[in-house]
């Protein structure tokens, strides 16, 4: 055998040994990252939940993150770091509709599809998804409220911030009900926006307080809202007597609704909204057939539009003294 045959052999036997133990590296996780209001407040640790359990449950690798503060600045950098990393699907609960619409066209136009949840209106996404119609969301809190306070007195409404889009969707169905079912109610004011914070809610509380003393009705939208409303009334000795409904996280607001602060609260499951997201960014990643009727993992029936792209499955929760206790300990 030559010199040359021998090396040639050698090589080929090589590479044979180095084939027999090779391995395939398993294939890298899409990655879903999901940009949330902010991070640090209750409803947004529980959405964390069901954006991690969806990533297990679909095998990607799915995150959360979020702004350290309720800033739509912040967010729209948060979304542009999110586009030159080139993650797979953009998840978004959106602070300000305009401030990312432009970087939404970005995502899109760099081949990313965006999720949304509360932005049913929103421009340049591929899909939104909620666990509650805006309409008839705010519609129930109106409801509540016009029947504790005898549908009539005077009243104000906090949202979160003046910008969120779906805080403001549910405003505007309220203030919609009241007119056309109690029309002996009156709101006192334009609504109020106190950052979405407990700390901002006791602070705009306390004005209103002052400024209003002809004030019978509180309704809060946004989990923070009723928390801080609830706990100046409490001090004040005015609960019940103000009346206070509102969106509520169960943990927070268990002792205000045991003690009659707050009359009753109204959620969705935060941990299944942040599945749904995740879901519904699997669904677009292996390009199923959206259509209504269609069942979305873990959640059920969805009605879906295919026009405007949005995706709902009616999932309120009603919040009250004999359920707020096992709501709480189910991580709510």
């Amino acid at each position: 055998m030559s010199k040359i045959e021998r090396v040639t052999w050698s090589t080929l036997a090589a590479v044979a040994l180095a084939l027999a133990c090779y391995v395939p590296a398993e294939a890298a996780e899409p990655v879903v990252t999901v940009v949330v209001k902010e991070e640090g407040i209750p409803w947004f640790g529980a959405f964390r939940k069901g954006v991690e359990q969806a990533g297990k449950d679909f095998h990607l690798d799915a995150t959360m993150i979020g702004t350290t503060k309720a800033d739509p600045a912040q967010q729209v950098g948060l979304v542009e770091d999110l586009i030159a990393k080139k993650v797979d699907v953009i998840g978004l609960v959106p602070l300000d509709q305009k401030s990312v619409e432009p970087v939404l066209l970005r995502a899109q136009q760099a081949g990313i599809p965006v999720i949304t949840t509360e932005a049913p209106d929103q421009p340049n996404k591929t899909w939104n998804v909620d666990l509650v119609s805006n309409k008839k969301f705010g519609e129930v809190q109106m409801e509540e409220l016009g029947k504790v306070m005898g549908g009539t007195g005077d009243y104000v409404v906090y949202v979160g911030t003046l910008t969120s889009p779906s805080h403001n969707a549910w405003a505007d169905a309220a203030i919609a009900y009241q007119k056309a079912h109690f029309p002996k109610m009156h709101l006192l004011a334009d609504r109020f926006g106190y950052g979405d914070a407990t700390d901002g809610a006791v602070q705009v509380t306390q004005n209103v307080l002052t400024a209003y003393p002809t004030l019978k009705g509180i309704l809060t939208e946004g989990t923070n809202g009723a928390i801080g409303a609830g706990n100046v009334l409490r001090q004040k000795g005015l609960n019940g007597k103000i009346k206070l409904v509102g969106t509520v996280l169960p943990s927070q607001a268990r002792s205000l609704i045991e003690d009659g602060t707050i009359s009753e609260g109204y959620l969705w499951s935060p941990i299944d909204d942040g599945y749904a997201v995740t879901a519904v960014a699997k669904l677009v990643l292996d390009k199923a057939e959206f259509k209504d009727g269609m069942t979305i993992p873990h959640l059920g029936v969805a009605s879906v539009d295919l026009k405007n792209k949005d995706i709902l499955v009616d999932k309120i929760l009603y919040i009250t003294k004999d359920n707020v206790s096992e709501l709480a300990k189910e991580g709510l």
